[in-house]
This record gives C-alpha cells, sequence and structure tokens, in this order.
C-alpha cells in the first residue's frame, strides 16, 4: 500500500510541475510543451531532495502515522522547491537570451570579464562561508536524522522520529513562551524606543550626552544584562523589592513565579535592546521632512496629529527594518538572558526553543533532538521573517 501510494505521489507532483511550468512558459512566449517536460522533471524528482538522503523511510511498513504525514509534507516541500527554483531560473534564462531596449541601454559601458576573475575574487568568502556555515547547516540536517549521544562514538538511524517526537511532548508550552516573549520584546520595545528617541530628538541642551546615555546599554551582552537584572529582581536583596517595600508594598517572587519571570526576562531584552532602536529612530527623525511639518502644523493639526499622520510613516522603513532586527534578536540572542537570569524556569515558563536546544544538546546530551529543534527554530524564524516582508513591507513608503 505505502509503495503504490509513493508511486502515485510522484504522478501528482509531475502533474502538478507539469500544469505550472506549462503555464508560465505560456506567459513567457515560449513553447507550453517545453514548459510541460521541465515541469514533469522538475515535479518528479524534486521531492528526491529530502526522500533520498531518508531512504523513504517514512514510507516504510510500521512507521507511525505522524511519520507518514511528516514524511508527506517533506515529499511536497521537495517538489515545490524544485518546481519553483526551474521555473525561476528559466525565467532568467530566458530574459537574458531577449534582451529588450531597457536592457540594452543599461548594458552600454559595462565592464566585460571571464568567470574567472569573479570567482578568485569571491573564492576567499565561498571557503568561509562553506567551512562554518553551509558544512555545519548541512551536519545539522545529518544529525537531526540519527539517534546521537553527546562523547558517544556510535550513532543509529532514527528516520524523522527527532522530529515527530517533538509533538507528542511538551513543545507546544516552548513555543508558547518563544512567540510570547519575542512578541512582547518586539512589540514594546519599538513602541518605547520611538518615544524615547522623539523625546531625546527634541532640540534641548545637552542632547547629545543623554542620547549617548541612552545608547550604552547596547554594548552590554545579553549575559552582562541577565546578570544585573538577576540582581535587581533578587526576591530578598534585589533593589525592585526593596523598593516596592519603602512605598509600603510587598515584594514579588520575581525569579519564582512564572508569568513574572516571563515579565522580567522581558523587562531585561528590551533594556538591553532599546539603545539599537532610539540609535536608529533619532537616524531616522533627522530624515522626516521639516516642511510637512510645519504645514500640517498651519493647516491646524495638533502635535499628535503631525507625529501619526507624517512622523510614523516616514519611519517606515526604519520601522520595518527594526522589526526584521529585533525579531531575530528576540529568537536568537536572548539565550544569555536567560541562562543567567532564570535558567528556563520556573518550571520550563521561560523556557524558549534556543535554550530547550541548549538543554537536550549539552545538558541532556541528545545531539539528535537538539540538531531537530535547531531546525524546528531556524524554519520559524524563516517563516515569521517571510511573512513580515508579505504583509509589512507593503505599508512601508521610501522619501517624502
Amino acid at each position: 500500500m505505502q509503495n503504490e501510494f509513493l508511486i502515485l505521489s510522484f504522478v501528482v507532483t509531475a502533474l502538478v510541475g507539469t500544469g505550472l511550468l506549462a503555464y508560465a512558459f505560456s506567459r513567457l512566449k515560449r513553447p507550453p510543451a517545453l514548459g510541460a517536460v521541465i515541469g514533469a522533471i522538475a515535479g518528479a524528482t524534486g521531492p528526491l531532495l529530502f526522500m533520498a538522503p531518508l531512504k523513504f523511510c517514512t514510507f516504510e511498513e510500521g512507521r507511525k502515522t505522524l511519520d507518514f504525514i511528516f514524511g508527506l509534507a517533506l515529499f511536497a516541500v521537495g517538489a515545490w522547491l524544485a518546481i519553483w527554483l526551474t521555473r525561476w531560473l528559466s525565467q532568467i534564462i530566458i530574459d537574458r537570451h531577449t534582451p529588450g531596449e531597457q536592457s540594452k541601454e543599461n548594458t552600454i559601458g559595462t565592464f566585460k570579464t571571464s568567470l574567472l576573475t569573479p570567482t578568485l575574487l569571491l573564492a576567499p568568502t565561498i571557503v568561509i562561508l562553506a567551512l562554518f556555515l553551509y558544512y555545519p547547516l548541512i551536519d545539522t540536517f545529518r544529525l537531526s536524522t540519527l539517534l546521537v549521544r553527546l562523547g558517544a562514538p556510535r550513532t543509529r538511524f532514527r528516520c524523522v522520529s527527532n522530529f515527530t517526537e517533538l509533538f507528542s511532548q511538551d513543545y507546544a508550552g516552548v513555543l508558547f513562551n518563544t512567540f510570547f516573549i519575542a512578541i512582547a520584546i518586539v512589540f514594546v520595545g519599538l513602541v518605547l524606543g520611538l518615544a524615547i528617541a522623539y523625546l531625546a530628538y527634541q532640540p534641548v541642551r545637552g542632547a547629545n550626552v543623554y542620547r549617548t546615555l541612552l545608547i550604552w546599554p547596547y554594548a552590554i551582552s545579553p549575559a552582562i544584562a541577565g546578570i544585573i537584572f538577576f540582581v535587581m529582581f533578587d526576591p530578598v536583596a534585589g533593589i525592585i523589592n526593596h523598593s516596592i517595600e519603602l512605598f509600603g508594598g510587598q515584594g514579588l517572587e520575581w525569579i519564582r513565579d512564572p508569568w513574572l519571570a516571563r515579565f522580567a526576562v522581558i523587562v531585561t531584552s528590551i533594556w538591553k535592546t532599546l539603545g539599537y532602536n532610539v540609535l536608529f529612530y533619532i537616524a531616522g527623525l533627522q530624515t522626516v521632512p521639516r516642511n510637512l511639518i510645519e504645514a500640517a502644523a498651519i493647516d491646524g493639526a495638533n502635535a499628535w496629529q503631525r507625529f501619526r499622520n507624517i512622523v510614523i510613516p516616514a519611519l517606515s522603513p526604519i520601522t520595518f527594518f527594526l522589526i526584521v532586527t529585533n525579531i531575530t534578536y528576540a529568537f536568537f540572542n536572548i539565550f544569555g538572558t536567560i541562562d543567567y537570569l532564570t535558567r528556563g524556569g520556573p518550571a520550563g515558563a521561560t523556557s524558549v526553543s534556543i535554550y530547550e536546544i541548549y538543554v537536550l544538546g549539552i545538558r541532556s546530551k541528545d545531539l539528535g533532538r537538539a540538531a531537530a529543534e535547531s531546525i524546528v527554530l531556524f524554519l520559524l524564524v524563516i517563516g515569521v521573517t517571510f511573512l513580515q516582508f508579505r504583509t509589512s513591507s507593503r505599508r512601508v513608503t521610501y522619501g517624502a
């Protein structure tokens, strides 16, 4: 039954590739039959990108239903990638062989050289990227399919069990912590950063001094920020509880209460990135056209209306950039803060994905599951960033 379904899956992906590439070639004014043949080949061979290294293990007899569904998803993703890449390359080749008048004009006076010169110039960078980026990435995919213990020489092939077992455990709680803390850091951090930058931008005496002081916290590493706020949030000797008790309140268990611990991590991370956000917003405020603000003031717009309708739209490119960089920080660079502030506690309330990878790989010595979880985190960040580009980039306006 699995073999018949596998053959049917290849036929379906080949037919999908045939239809999509035939339509694409007709749009590019090329023979649809040629596109159909190329699409059929891409649709049929694309799934091999993932299924061949896995030896089609998800379709074996006795596999769990979740393994089968996961393998089917990989099958479809491989086909989609191959079809999309083939269509993209075909369009580039066709465009190069049919240059229009505009492209002919743009090529006048360009420097012509062989492929050897740019290859030699890029060789050092390519070698470094291959050794320290591409090879570790490929090796992480390899480890995610194995049962690997830290320090043990022997390994065993596990197919996709390292991935599917994540969903059978309390991984939903880790994902909740990851997204909740990340969203809070990005949203509150950007709003607070814009407000402080707008105040710091006002022409007052000594502005350069306190602008510099606002930016300084960004120079501190996440680990040091975690230590500083661990001392501040200490229930017994911390300055925060001392200040609360000084005004007649009762001290709080900042590190031992789940929601208060999340709040402590969020506050620490916002303080750490605040200088970065303020720096870019101050730079962006210097590009806001003053004549538009003055014209709006003459037309009767108050300060809030001018800020909402002129300043915020003018800062949309800066905001878009900061959203992407803050998302990356909230998903990856928060590890040092959590490790020194809460250590993932209490009861895993602040254990986000990047910290859970450390717990699995180093403390539990399960490199296979840690590699699988790192790939899931990598795909989540790519998905969130892609969604951000597709939704927010349309609202970004450049220029006045």
